[in-house]
């Protein structure tokens, strides 16, 4: 029997019919989503074994090992992640599939399966590459020892995860390598790449195959898979399309597209250049069978029926604040609980796939809310107030919207503010704002209508009790917590706490301070304050920004207004060299020791540097 590579390379322009969904088939035949797949390749091999031969009788020349989730940390969901668990199930699952190829008599081969590995990379969680670079590797090797003839590394979302996984394949480098990734109804990964983005990196890891699986149906696949041919027309190309986008109804996932609407995709792949192309979620060898009869005898069908395959799905209904409660942040402020709250900054696009990833990993490193900026630097952001929207209903958790009086007038103000609690949004940050002038847009409009003081009198003496600006009934009563700034480095003490008093005076119910680098200093502001006033009653976030490098920590303290940063852990810095990242984390973690036990300090307000999430999560983490 001739290579994989030999075959590829020497066949027509008939692509080579790789096989169907397994986990399809796997639950038609009663196996639920909470059992491992991966273990039944020990635990029930003769259904496995029934699955591949069905898929070779309806004439796939390529069949995939049931090993999508083999991986160590897929396996550990199940308790089966021991090194030679990994080995054990993989090694199984090719020999059953070399089985049922030998019984079947046809010219078959081989290709393992390597799916995601279930956890998130840094910088969106907390796996590092070398570790992600490890589980793969360890799959991988098991799959080439026990003989497959290709390496399928599929339905990928993350380019970094991606690139662990070509390169294990590659140190081994004994059978072809494919790379497949999966894509959103936008053409974007779950983590916002395009296409075009995607093709080029494939190409340039060396992987030897790359395409496209999962995702919606072929219409959408078959646009992918020319858009990547054309950022890397020199790449072989593979498809394996799900069965249509599935849809929910009465509690059930249904697919939508037929045997015979696969039939038709296939010749459009084939002549798009694919040389593997086959089917995933949802497809079944009435699809693979309809796929083969197309390519051997090309011909144009009438147009496909429509009928539906469906799975039973759970579903999960989560509910947030309601508009009569406390927000979870004042609750939780009230209780006396040191809150752990992250700044994000909304996308510069409309993507904001890795934005949730980052929001996600702060959740489950155990962050108490998200703060999100409007517009920072002056810079061109989506809407704060949408991305706070989509935090609070895909991950769950509670925000700080970030509202600017800067270029915003009375109306807009208001019906911005109105939107806002529209969408659920109840925690607000009142703040001036940067100035355009720093920003994308120079000349764009800079004026205001509102102080951050006034601002906030608006809210806590109008919008809360039902009025607006003018004192128009607007209905009901908003709900709204309202924060304002204030900043312990201040060089004039005096003037800080006027404002703050104004804020105060107006209805400020927490603050964020700026970034505080010596404990010092905001000991000798609170002192100051309370001989002024007595004892501070309004809640205040520390602000902490974990130093990245030296450079990130010489810029802070020579360009940045406001910020000041002892000398001592700038050297600190700078000693550290290549491990400025880790050495910030224990700064601010020894920062963060100190300002818990000042009485007014109730919280900390973590600004993860350059985005990395990862970086907040681990201190969130040790601070708790």
């Amino acid at each position: 029997m001739a290579s994989l590579s030999s075959f590829l390379e020497n066949s027509s322009s008939t692509p080579l019919l790789a096989d169907g969904a397994m986990g399809t088939m796997l639950h038609a035949r009663g196996i639920g989503f909470d059992q491992s797949f991966d273990e039944l390749n020990l635990t029930q091999p003769a259904t496995v074994a029934e699955i591949h031969r069905a898929y070779i009788d309806a004439g796939a020349q390529l069949i995939v090992t049931n090993t999508f989730g083999a991986n160590r940390y897929k396996l550990s969901e199940h308790t089966l992640d021991a090194p030679h668990r990994v080995g054990e199930i993989n090694a199984a699952a090719v020999s059953l599939a070399r089985r049922v190829m030998e019984a079947s008599f046809k010219e078959v081969f081989i290709a393992g399966s390597v799916g995601p590995l279930g956890v998130r990379l840094a910088p969106f969680g907390r796996v590092q590459p070398e570790q992600a670079y490890a589980a793969f590797y360890e799959q991988i090797s098991a799959l080439v020892d026990s003989g497959v003839e290709l390496v399928w590394i599929e339905t990928m979302s993350d380019l970094y995860e991606v690139a662990e996984a070509v390169r294990a394949a590659k140190k081994i480098n004994q059978v072809p390598v494919a790379a497949s990734l999966t894509f959103t109804r936008d053409d974007r990964t779950l983590l916002g790449d395009s296409p075009a983005k995607v093709g080029a990196q494939l190409a340039a890891l060396g992987a030897d195959l790359i395409g496209v699986n999962c995702s919606g149906g072929p219409a959408q696949v078959l646009r992918i898979l020319q858009a990547l041919k054309h950022a890397a027309p020199e790449a072989r190309l593979l498809v394996k399309p799900n069965a249509g986008w599935p849809e929910r109804v009465g509690g059930r996932i249904m697919y939508p597209a037929t045997p015979e609407y696969f039939a038709e995709y296939a010749l459009a792949f084939a002549e798009a250049g694919a040389s593997i192309v086959g089917g995933c979620c949802g497809t079944t060898p009435a699809h693979i069978a309809a796929m083969r009869a197309a390519l051997d005898a090309p011909r144009r069908e009438r147009a496909p029926r429509q009928r539906q395959i469906i799975f039973s799905v759970a579903e999960r209904e989560e509910r947030l604040t309601t508009p009569d409660q406390p927000t979870q942040l004042a609750e939780k402020l009230a209780s006396g609980k040191f809150v752990m709250g992250v700044e994000v900054d909304p996308p510069k696009g409309f993507s904001t796939h890795k934005l949730l990833a980052g929001a996600h990993l702060l959740a489950e490193a155990g962050a108490d809310v998200i703060n999100v900026a409007d517009s920072p630097m002056a810079r061109m952001r989506m809407s704060a107030w949408a991305v706070s929207h989509l935090i609070q209903d895909r991950v769950k958790l509670e925000t700080v919207l970030h509202f600017p009086t800067r270029g915003r007038n009375l109306l807009r103000v208001q019906g911005d503010l109105l939107a806002a609690h529209a969408l659920g949004i109840r925690n607000v940050f009142v703040v001036m704002g940067d100035p355009t002038a720093i920003g994308d847009y120079p000349d764009a409009n800079d004026n205001y209508d509102l102080v951050p003081s006034g601002l906030i009198k608006l809210i806590k003496q109008g919008f809360n009790v039902g009025v607006d600006h003018a004192g128009a009934d607007i209905g009901q009563p908003t709900s709204f917590f309202v924060g304002c700034a204030v900043n312990l480095n201040a060089p004039d003490f005096d003037k800080e706490i006027k404002t703050l008093r104004k804020k105060i005076e107006a209805g400020a119910d927490f603050a964020l301070t700026q970034p505080v680098y010596d404990v010092a200093l905001a000991r000798d502001y609170i002192r100051r304050y309370e001989a002024q006033h007595g004892p501070l009653q309004l809640p205040l976030l520390v602000g902490v920004l974990p130093l990245y490098n030296t450079r990130h920590a010489n810029f802070l303290h020579n360009e940045v207004p406001g910020i000041s940063i002892p000398e001592s852990l700038r050297r600190r810095m700078s000693e550290a060299g290549e491990r400025g990242a880790q050495e910030g984390i224990r700064i601010a973690c020894e920062l963060l020791a100190e300002l818990r036990a000042i009485p007014a300090l109730r919280g900390a307000y973590l600004m993860p540097p350059f985005g990395r999430y990862d970086l907040a999560a681990e201190i969130i983490e040790r601070a708790k």
